[in-house]
């Protein structure tokens, strides 16, 4: 996690490792950018911006069509973003040659200690095709090799990241090792990224209201060409959609296609049952996890009873106690209610001040700070439990803990408390998936599983931008180079971090050769501490060490997953546009399944209160010893029968390819439930894990 001096572009992290005629109708009508999604480059003679601005003419009726195109996508794939009618857009998406034409939509930062070291940096590789096209002041040197900007306006003219979430992510990924480091002396240490000999390539598409999809896209299309090797995004929708209407999906497409893995963030809208929106199998979706440190911060009351809670307090009250403010003490001009929850513009700044503030929500800590008050005590989701930074004491207490403190208030008649300097404990239960992690199962392609594991994304110390707030309160004046954060944005590049340093290793291994080694990998997790099991943690927790050297890997390629969205029932006109070469559906592939994508998890979504039989089809490949005998071994904590077939593999050459085929039975299984086990290969030395996930929805 490096201190580069000035802070990294926002958001979006791309890393390059060192490898060996119609009239114009509608216009009237309201405009927005709508993306149109022309799959693959044609070969050949081909102006993709020419071909834009033709199509584009043809359905607006005019010929100046640069007040109207916004971005063509032409260095990596197909497709143009315009101000267009919605009659416009429907105009196009009948036109031969598109995929697909649909709003751009605003993605969001999924946001709420390693120990690999690398020899220092040299020159820049030579297969770099990027550029430092990073604005006002910003400066690439030979860590930070490439930016650009998508971002436009006063404030939005430089690759300079003002939030902090883009440096945070990018030095998790790939910072240099930084001695001593710590927030306000929490957490000290040696910090350093995945891989910190790795290069970094920031692409800033996002400003404080969020990632325009357009934006987004023009990243993917100039990262692909620049030569990146892996990219991690960690932004994403509220909910899944459908593939070739999702910016994501279409990015990483393409940049697969080209040799590049994408990691991606699960999102945040856990613990909700289908929550994840990442889903696209060629993308690695990273869901958050606990690790063994936690931070704590406790509040004592004034009749000495001590409550452990959750923030990152820094500060240090001056005395021992103070008086508790709640509900109609804090405010003469909202209701109870409204008080007691601390709405925006009810809190009384003359009532407060001197004064530890109650609130019913656990996020009104800014309201309370821009009051004035001396701190905040809150009641934090039953189902939430992630220490934040805060710009003065406060502490989130559980719902429990929160109850205690509001009836010692009724009970008392001059109710105090202080709240204490946080402090960190071991955590022995880590790694746990975190609550608001996104849960699947996957909504839109049901027996590919989502996520595919998990990753380090609760309370990171990492770098940070020394021109953003560390805390969510505009308010708070303090600068860090520092900070702690927490989110499935956090683990998004460990994952992909990791994912660079197993292509250190093997240049030549195709994206999903890293990432079935990293989810072969990963560590079991245990179901009974992690709530929705594998849709909580897919294959499980991330092992660096091990993923270098996993033993088969589970590999699928373009024309695989083309083959996939045929049994999907995608149009195969525009298969073959998005693949850009004459791949077909195969005759009667209507019949197979989506399952049988060489996948390095299986699943499949079955009926419910019926008994089931499933087959699941696979081939690996040998990558450790050329004479191999590999064992199968199920691990199940589920009643049913599971059947490999054949046992035994027996490899006599590196790169030789073994089928097998695994089939499951059971009882009836009631609605939302799962049946759950796990395929082991081992040859003694690798441990090539699978899971095992039949449920009904």
């Amino acid at each position: 996690m490096a201190n580069h001096g000035f802070p990294l572009s926002y958001l979006l992290a791309f890393i390059l490792i060192l490898s060996p005629s119609f009239l114009c109708r509608g216009t009237d009508e309201e405009r927005k950018v709508y993306i149109v999604y022309m799959g693959s480059l044609p070969d050949g003679e081909y102006s993709p911006l020419s071909h834009h601005r033709s199509i584009l003419q043809e359905v607006t009726g005019d010929s100046a069509v640069e007040k109207f195109l916004v971005r063509s996508y032409q260095r990596s794939f197909n497709g143009f973003a315009a101000n267009l009618t919605s009659r416009q857009s429907q105009e196009l998406s009948n036109m031969n040659r598109v995929v697909s034409v649909f709003p751009s939509m605003t993605l969001q930062l999924q946001t709420t200690r390693r120990a690999l070291r690398m020899k220092v940096l040299v020159q820049v590789p030579k297969k770099w095709k990027g550029v430092c096209r990073g604005g006002q002041n910003f400066t690439c040197n030979r860590k930070i090799i490439g930016a650009r900007y998508y971002t436009s306006g006063p404030k939005h003219n430089s690759a300079r990241d003002d939030v902090g979430h883009g440096t945070h992510t990018a030095s998790i990924a790939s910072g240099i090792n930084v001695k001593g480091v710590s927030f306000y002396g929490m957490a000290q240490g040696t910090a350093r990224g995945g891989v910190p000999s790795a290069r970094i390539a920031a692409y800033k598409v996002c400003t404080a209201d969020g990632c325009n999809s357009a934006n987004v896209l023009a990243a993917f299309d100039d990262a692909i060409a620049d030569g990146v090797d892996i990219i991690t995004i960690s932004v994403g929708l509220d909910y899944p959609v459908v593939f070739f209407k999702d910016t994501l999906a279409i990015g990483a497409f393409h940049a697969m296609a080209k040799g590049i893995l994408t990691s991606n963030s699960a999102s945040n809208d856990g613990p909700s049952r289908g929550s994840v929106s990442s889903v696209a199998p060629w993308l690695l979706t990273v869901a958050a996890s606990s690790i063994d440190r936690q931070i704590i911060d406790k509040v004592v009351l004034g009749n000495n009873k001590t409550l452990m809670g959750n923030a990152v307090n820094s500060f240090t009250l001056n005395r021992s106690k103070f008086p508790l403010a709640y509900g109609k003490d804090i405010s003469g001009k909202c209701s109870e209610r409204e008080a007691r929850v601390c709405d925006l513009g009810c809190i009384d700044s003359s009532r407060v001040k001197g004064k530890i503030v109650l609130c019913d929500v656990g996020d009104a800590y800014p309201e309370v700070y821009s009051a004035g008050a001396t701190g905040s005590i809150l009641k934090s989701d039953v189902d939430i439990n992630v220490s934040e930074v805060v710009p003065f004491p406060s502490s989130a207490l559980s719902p429990h803990d929160y109850d205690m403190v509001i009836s010692y208030v009724n009970a008392t008649p001059n109710p105090q408390a202080v709240i204490l300097k946080s402090e960190i404990i071991k955590d022995a239960d880590a790694p746990v998936v975190v609550s608001f992690s996104s849960r699947g199962p996957n909504a839109i392609a049901p027996d590919i599983l989502k996520p595919d594991l998990s990753g380090p994304g609760l309370e990171i110390l990492a770098a940070y931008s020394p021109v953003a707030s560390p805390s969510d309160s505009f308010d708070d004046k303090r600068r860090v180079k520092y900070n702690v954060m927490s989110g499935t944005s956090m683990s998004c590049p460990h994952a992909a971090g990791v994912a660079a340093y197993v292509k250190t290793f093997h240049p030549d291994w195709s994206p999903s050769a890293i990432k079935s080694a990293l989810m072969t990998t990963a560590g079991a997790m245990d179901a009974k501490k992690n709530s929705d099991a594998e849709f909580a943690y897919g294959s499980g927790h991330i092992n660096p060490v091990k993923a270098v050297s996993p033993g088969l890997v589970y590999e699928a390629f373009k024309g695989d997953y083309i083959k996939m969205l045929c049994s999907m029932g995608y149009n195969e006109v525009n298969l073959k546009i998005i693949s850009g070469d004459n791949s077909s559906c195969p005759k009667g592939f209507g019949k197979a399944s989506v399952k049988d994508l060489n996948y390095p998890s299986m699943a499949a979504e079955v009926s419910s209160a019926k008994p089931f039989t499933v087959q699941f089809n696979r081939i690996v490949t040998n990558v450790g010893h050329a004479n191999s005998i590999y064992k199968a071994q199920v691990v199940t904590r589920s009643e049913g029968s599971i059947k490999v077939v054949p046992e035994v593999l027996s490899f006599k050459s590196l790169k030789e390819k073994q089928s097998f085929v695994v089939i499951v039975t059971g009882k009836s299984l009631p609605a939302k439930s799962m049946f759950s086990a796990s395929l082991v290969w081992s040859d003694g030395t690798h441990t090539v894990r699978s899971p095992i996930v039949i449920y009904t929805n």
